[in-house]
This record gives structure tokens, C-alpha cells and sequence, in this order.
């Protein structure tokens, strides 16, 4: 009889134990724990279902427009209308400019034109403590030359380090630039521009142009390019220049003479500081990874000229 009810006694036992650990499972509604990696990767999946574009706007003849409100603007994804859920006129956003120099054989001639005026933009455009440069130059290969700082002094004693020589690896730089640094500073109150100083002929690049302009987009950032071409005869790396900076949001120049250049950056000086910001939620939401077009318009003023990126790049979860 003991025998019998000792089996008995283990054989209500034996469910009772493999529902124990399920039992102890930790509640979903438990509050996290603070400061956890999940945690951080659960705000960015949060953050980026919103998407943010910077734009200018001017009129026929170049000039800004920077007394416009919310509702003076349409914008739509995919031609899908899309509800404004912030809108601010941007005047005085902190920079992070990547000042990307050709270093090629090609530009040879033109080079200290290049140095001096980009010397001359960092030091109108970086402000200290709020501002922050890089230069970046460019032959066979892409060399990160000085990290992003404010010290005016350290970016201009970079740029005039650099000596020409070799072949041209510009989406190289490009890519190099947008991946490994400005892709880092993720604030939306952050403006990530990159200049570009070329002839545009890129004959040394691994990465491929589209590559270099994707990833451009995913870093959210404006590429202004200046042709260091003074031929006056278009090429094809003048079409090149032109397409990266319409597809980001930025403007080419083509400066007749070398000492044209420092007119090209003072445009560009003056630009980053008119910009409107909108956010919006994407309806519908697709994490899909791919490619969105998004235009933004002017309601009721036709002759006013949105420029602003074309799409962007949803996450993928």
C-alpha cells in the first residue's frame, strides 16, 4: 500500500514540476531595466517610423522664402497625401560638414584655388561649440585627413596638408563619409551636409554610384557639389555632381574660374542657414527597407521651388 502511494505521490508530481518554470516566467508588464542595449534598440524602431525632411525654399530668382507656415505645404510619399505632425522654420541648425577634396592628378592646376576657398568656408561656417567640420580627401583612395571638430584652425591646417597626386575615388569618399561618420550623428536637429570639390571623373572608386548616393540617403545627408571643371564645356562628371546633389536636396555649382570658388561656398554658407523641418508618420507604415519617394509642395504659389531630398530609406524589422 506504501509502494502504491509513493507512485502516486510522484506521478502528480511530475506535471506539477514542468509547469513550475512557466509559472516563474518574468510578467510583460514588468517594467524594464534602465539603460539596457533592448532599450536603446527599441527607441531607434520607435524613432524611425517618423520621417524627417529638410528643405528650402526660394523664388525664381534664387531668393529664400522664410516666412512660410505649416499649412502652406503639401507633402506626399509615394503620391500618397501625407498628415504633418511637425513643422519648424530652421535658421540656426548645429552643422556637421564634411568637406570632401579631390586629390587626383586631374585638378592639379586648380588645387590651391580649392584650398584656399575651403579654408575660407570653414572659417565663416563652423562655429564653435555648436558647429563641427571634417575634411576628407581623395585620390586612388579616401582619406579621413581630420575627424569631425570645431577647431577652425586644425580643419585648415588639414585642407592645406593635402597634396595631389594619383587617381579618383570620389563615391569612395562619399560613402566613406556618410557611413562611418555623419551616419553617427542621428539627432533630428542636426543638419549633416557634405561638400564635395571635383571634376566629378571617378575612375578608382570600389563603390558604385548608386551605393555611395543610398547611402548619402540613409545618412540624411545634403551633398553640395562644386565643379573644379573651368573648361565651359559640360562633361560627364559635371552631370555626375549635378545628380548627387538634386537627388539629396543640394545644389551644383560650376564656377568659371578657380577664384569663382569662394563664391560657390559662400551660397552654400548661406543656405544651411534657411531651411524649413517637417516630420511626418508614414501612412501606411512599410518596413520594408526599400526606397521611398516623398515630394513636398508649396500650396497656391507656383512659381516658389521646393528643393528638398527625393525619398528615403525605410528601416527594416
Amino acid at each position: 500500500m506504501k509502494f502504491l502511494l509513493a507512485i502516486l505521490l510522484i506521478a502528480l508530481a511530475v506535471p506539477l514540476a514542468a509547469q513550475k518554470p512557466k509559472a516563474q516566467a518574468p510578467s510583460k508588464t514588468a517594467a524594464p531595466a534602465a539603460n539596457t542595449e533592448d532599450d536603446a534598440a527599441t527607441d531607434i524602431r520607435l524613432d524611425v517610423t517618423r520621417v524627417n525632411m529638410l528643405f528650402t525654399v526660394s523664388d525664381k530668382k534664387g531668393r529664400f522664402i522664410t516666412d512660410l507656415v505649416q499649412e502652406d505645404f503639401d507633402i506626399a510619399e509615394s503620391r500618397k497625401p501625407q498628415k504633418i505632425i511637425e513643422f519648424t522654420a530652421e535658421t540656426d541648425l548645429p552643422l556637421r560638414i564634411g568637406i570632401l577634396i579631390d586629390a587626383s592628378n586631374s585638378i592639379r592646376e586648380r588645387f590651391r584655388f580649392q584650398q584656399e576657398a575651403a579654408t575660407d568656408f570653414i572659417n565663416t561656417v563652423i562655429r564653435p561649440r555648436q558647429d563641427k567640420g571634417m575634411v576628407v580627401s581623395f585620390d586612388s583612395t579616401a582619406e579621413l585627413v581630420s575627424d569631425l571638430t570645431d577647431n577652425t584652425e586644425q580643419l585648415a591646417n588639414a585642407i592645406r596638408g593635402i597634396r595631389p597626386g594619383g587617381g579618383t575615388a570620389m563615391y569612395d569618399a562619399i560613402y566613406f563619409a556618410c557611413k562611418e561618420k555623419l551616419i553617427n550623428e542621428s539627432s533630428d536637429k542636426i543638419r549633416r551636409a557634405l561638400v564635395v570639390l571635383s571634376d566629378g571623373e571617378d575612375n578608382d572608386s570600389r563603390y558604385s554610384r548608386e551605393q555611395a548616393l543610398e547611402m548619402a540617403h540613409k545618412a540624411d545627408v545634403v551633398i553640395y557639389t562644386i565643379s573644379t571643371n573651368i573648361s565651359r564645356i559640360p562633361t560627364d562628371g559635371d552631370k555626375i555632381l549635378r545628380y548627387f546633389a538634386e537627388e539629396t536636396g543640394g545644389l551644383a555649382f560650376f564656377p568659371f574660374k578657380s577664384q569663382d570658388m569662394a563664391q560657390s561656398f559662400e551660397n552654400i554658407a548661406n543656405e544651411l542657414r534657411h531651411q524649413y523641418n517637417v516630420f511626418y508618420r508614414p501612412e501606411p507604415l512599410k518596413a520594408d527597407g526599400l526606397y521611398h519617394p516623398v515630394e513636398i509642395r508649396v500650396r497656391n504659389h507656383k512659381d516658389l521651388l521646393v528643393r528638398a531630398r527625393h525619398g528615403y530609406y525605410a528601416p527594416k524589422f
